[in-house]
């Protein structure tokens, strides 16, 4: 078949695929490049990140040296806060808007990694690969994982042994083996107790607040600083407030005020967050626990990436990430806490990269 008709029979084809405006951009493109480019998504509570990296094959070694070619940023795409409907319009709408800033079609891509929030069982993993096959031609591989995977990742240039640690509107621990086994602990969402997350945090400094306008509980900096930072006059307007959008995210950028009045000495923001730090390690030490990670002495060495805005949240003697490490450190004294200098999305195009490898060298 001649490159002519292969270019009709292709994009014949893609008129099939759902969401035709969001692709439009193609019809502008010329013939696509041949040898290919990656997508890596994270996709969280708060955003919705896509990089789109070249396809190159060389060693391990140089995977961080892979360039970026473009990246785009949405909004929520966890289908447990926003729906399901609105999350795949979020995550096509991101992955096209990567695509077309590099010039690339549909065709050039050769792997996709989607590490999206709210992955939670292989029926998830299962919906989201067969409407994935829907956009993107046959030959393209497809991988659908939790986005703690991805967070690891950024942190082990791809490779997938250690402990991932997550606190950011959601909070979940996340590990692998290097024979494959894999635990997670928390990352269930607000409803079932992710207190160590942002949002858990902010919930909980929200209702001391209410508390003490009862009586029911001590007085607290908290009232003023979260009134000035919401421009309320009273505690009672804190439920119109809260209830008229009760959206994970929204609740959680108040984090920065509970660790401006811990720091300021308050009682009742600090002990919020030392609940919140035990919270976090222990679901730290749940999974190292469970895949042995610390060895049978509990002193084997083992890396924990740190990722997400609580665990950078800090304010003078107020360090949230910190007091976690010091906190596992006493039961796990190998640990190697690594804060990745590269973000989430980078993990998840670096997997695709070793994923595609993995399958072309086994033919």
């Amino acid at each position: 078949m001649t490159p002519e008709r292969e270019k009709v029979v292709f994009d014949a084809e893609m008129k099939r695929y759902r969401n035709g405006e969001i692709w439009e951009f193609e019809d502008d493109l010329g013939v696509s490049d041949d040898s290919g480019v990656l997508l890596g998504l994270d996709g969280g509570t708060t955003s919705t990140v896509c990089i789109c990296m070249p396809m190159i094959p060389f060693s391990h070694s140089q995977l961080h040296s892979l360039p970026i070619l473009a990246r785009a940023v949405a909004g929520c795409s966890n289908h447990n806060s926003v729906g399901e409907i609105a999350a795949r319009e979020t995550i096509e709408q991101v992955m096209a808007e990567a695509l077309s800033k590099c010039g690339s079609k549909r065709s050039s891509v050769r792997a996709v990694c989607l590490a999206v929030s709210g992955v939670n069982h292989p029926t998830d993993q299962q919906r989201i690969l067969n409407w994935l096959r829907d956009i993107f031609p046959n030959h393209v591989k497809l991988y659908v994982l939790n986005d703690a995977v991805a967070a690891l990742a950024s942190g082990t240039m791809g490779k997938l042994h250690g402990c991932v640690l997550i606190a950011g509107t959601g909070s979940i621990a996340y590990g692998f083996t290097e024979d494959g086994k894999e635990a997670r602990a928390a990352g269930a969402g607000p409803v079932l107790g992710d207190w160590g997350s942002g949002y858990g945090i902010a919930a909980q400094a929200l209702t001391a607040v209410v508390r003490a306008h009862d009586g029911r509980g001590p007085s607290t900096m908290l009232t003023s600083s979260i009134l000035q930072k919401l421009g309320l006059s009273s505690a009672e307007e804190l439920i119109g407030w809260t209830y008229a959008d009760p959206s994970w995210a929204r609740i959680a950028a108040l984090v920065p005020v509970v660790v401006t009045c811990a720091e300021a000495g308050d009682e009742v923001a600090n002990k919020v967050l030392l609940e919140s730090v035990q919270e976090l390690a222990s679901s730290v030490k749940a999974v190292v626990q469970r895949l042995g990670l610390c060895g049978q002495d509990g002193k084997s060495a083992f890396p924990i990436v740190m990722v997400g805005g609580v665990l950078e949240a800090h304010r003078g003697r107020w360090d949230i990430g910190q007091e976690v490490v010091n906190c596992i450190s006493k039961c796990f004294p190998g640990v190697i806490p690594i804060r990745p200098k590269v973000e989430p999305a980078v993990g998840a195009a670096w997997l695709a990269w070793n994923f595609f490898m993995k399958e072309y060298q086994r033919g």
